[in-house]
């Protein structure tokens, strides 16, 4: 078994299978990053790609119910022991968009299921390569990463989507000075805020949708402009959240409070630029020091160093 794992023929074909396989996925996912229209120009040209589509949704719907239902007796070894372990798990959940009753309970779920599917390739993997210390030890290294390979993707979910409101705040802001101008109040100008930047921004439009369907439910402005900021988990949306509570509190100019907010949040993300910009310098020594200075120390050294040794070479025979 080892001499068949050291063939070079056999790595090769391996390492080529495993390239075309990741290249062949992400061709699949750019062709599915279509415009809506030409996947529609494209149905109407040939309706066997709507049937195609169509199965291949419902495919997908079943699998994803399948798996709820499958969820609670996966999670079940790895629900929280107390109240505020789950808290802390929804909130993490909520900042990354997923505010579904279920949502804890599915993502415990695939990481159990992560956990698993982990346990398996690493057995096999040491099946293969023979029992011992070394392969043992990477196989729980591996079945450790695949467990919190879920918390990892939720953290970087969570991350791009705060970002994506502090990008889209201060323009949703200037658009609800407009309409707080012109003579709309608080809760219309949400509304259109999130009917115009529903294609633009559409975290944003998402979050002061809800919160505009929880006014009209009922809840208080206060405790849904809280929900607001709680929701999102961005520091600028919990301040704006603050700001409007108290200038309806006060019964202070709302549109002022707007423009100052976003007036204050373009000089932060300016100033963040800025560091980003002032960084540069510092982040580009590694490559500089790891992949050009050695090039160009090649090219300027190596024709003097192949001088030197051949006169010593010659030296050293005449001698």
């Amino acid at each position: 078994m080892s001499a068949i794992l050291q063939n070079p023929t056999i790595i090769s074909l391996t390492v080529g299978g495993a390239v075309i396989a990741i290249a062949w996925l992400l061709l699949d996912l750019l062709a599915s990053n279509k415009q809506r229209a030409e996947r529609r120009l494209e149905e109407f040209k040939d309706p066997s790609l709507r049937r195609m589509r169509e199965e291949r949704s419902s495919t997908a719907v079943a699998m994803a119910r399948a798996f709820e239902k499958a969820t609670p007796a996966l999670a079940k070894p790895l629900q929280p022991k107390s109240e505020q372990e789950f808290g802390r798990l929804r909130t993490r959940l909520i900042h990354a968009g997923f505010r579904d009753d279920n949502a804890p309970t599915v993502f415990l779920g695939l990481k159990f299921l992560a956990l698993i599917l982990g346990l398996i390739l690493s057995s096999g993997g040491v099946l293969l390569v023979g029992v011992g210390t070394q392969s043992m030890l990477r196989a729980g290294i591996f079945a450790c990463g695949m467990f919190f390979l879920p918390d990892l993707l939720l953290m970087l979910i969570g991350k791009k989507r705060k970002e994506a409101i502090f990008l889209a705040l201060p323009d949703a802001l200037d658009l609800m000075v407009v309409c707080v101008e012109a003579g709309l109040g608080l809760d219309q100008a949400m509304r259109k805020v999130a009917d115009e930047m529903a294609k633009t921004y559409r975290v944003v439009a998402e979050e002061f949708g809800i919160c505009n369907m929880q006014l009209q439910m009922g809840v208080t402005r206060s405790e849904a402009l809280q929900n607001l900021g709680n929701r999102s988990g961005v520091e600028d949306l919990k301040s704006l959240a603050s700001i409007l509570i108290q200038a309806d509190k006060f019964g202070s100019s709302i549109a002022q409070a707007l423009r100052v907010q976003s007036e204050s949040m373009r000089v932060r993300r300016s100033q963040i630029a800025e560091e980003k910009a002032a960084k540069t310098a510092v982040k580009l020594i590694f490559p500089l020091v790891l992949f050009i200075f050695p090039g160009i120390f090649v090219v300027l050294v190596g024709p003097a160093g192949i001088s030197m040794y051949r006169e010593m070479f010659t030296a050293m025979g005449g001698g």
